[in-house]
């Protein structure tokens, strides 16, 4: 499929989808939304590893406001059952892990589109803001359910409430996102990231966020259960069978995903 507002590429088991509205800073628009939902789907059925990042200085500022006209006169609630989330169930529930390779400024919904995924890597100079308050509006996009998970809720509450700008380094001293990055070396150390993930075994890692997710609500009986359950089928692949080899013949191990 042709997007008119990603870049999407495929390489070595690594699927790169990056939004691509650099003169209004990759601002979410109807039409981006639904690109992205379909690009996340589709190139995840193919790749081991997707990863979402944003061309020009921003990764992404959020709602654009001025999409669809008046945006007072935007029904909200249909925007963000409708289209935001289908957007985010597919990066949350996308089958290979997903990296935000955040390289600028990422508001609003754009910082809340980079936390839907599993790891966070940000450039130095990028900024995460939770900026809904400054117009009257309440945190979306799923940012009152990941934001508290990630950094607990009493700093969740004062992002929210004050809108304050996060740097990349606090993010990361927080535990918001894995880590912040020198600029130089960002894309660089993003691309080993993503590579390095699509050279692993990826059913385990599939498991691995299945079972990390569920932790968060399990009681102890439950994810021991749960733990057995996806180690068995862990065990059940090629890649298991593969990294015992390895390991037993001092290599590193060769996996191919299944």
């Amino acid at each position: 499929m042709e997007y008119d507002t990603l870049l999407v590429t495929e390489a070595d088991g690594v699927g790169i989808i990056t939004l691509n509205r650099p003169d209004v800073m990759n601002a979410l628009n109807k039409q981006m939304r639904a690109e992205i939902t379909h690009a996340v789907k589709d190139v995840g059925a193919r790749v081991r590893v997707l990863v979402l990042t944003g061309a020009g200085r921003a990764f992404c500022s959020g709602q654009d406001l001025g999409d669809g006209g008046n945006a007072a006169q935007i029904d909200l609630e249909r925007t963000l059952r409708e289209e935001y989330e289908p957007m985010l169930r597919a990066i949350y529930d996308a089958p290979v892990p997903v990296i935000a390779a955040v390289n600028g400024s990422a508001a609003g919904a754009g910082a809340n589109l980079a936390l839907a995924a599993d790891v966070v890597i940000a450039a130095q100079s990028a900024s995460f803001i939770q900026a809904f308050s400054r117009i009257g509006l309440i945190p979306d996009a799923g940012g009152t359910y990941f934001l508290p998970r990630q950094i607990g809720f009493a700093r969740a509450m004062g992002a929210m409430l004050f809108a304050d700008k996060i740097s990349a380094s606090q993010a990361a001293d927080w535990g918001m996102i894995l880590e912040a990055v020198p600029d130089e070396g960002f894309a660089a150390h993003w691309q080993e990231r993503a590579g390095s993930l699509a050279q692993g075994p990826t059913v385990a890692y599939r498991n691995i966020r299945l079972a990390l997710r569920a932790s968060l609500s399990n009681t102890l009986d439950a994810q021991l259960a749960l733990e057995a359950q996806l180690q068995a089928e862990s065990g059940k692949t090629r890649d298991f069978q593969e990294g015992v080899l390895a390991f037993l013949e001092k290599r590193p191990a060769s996996f191919e995903g299944r």
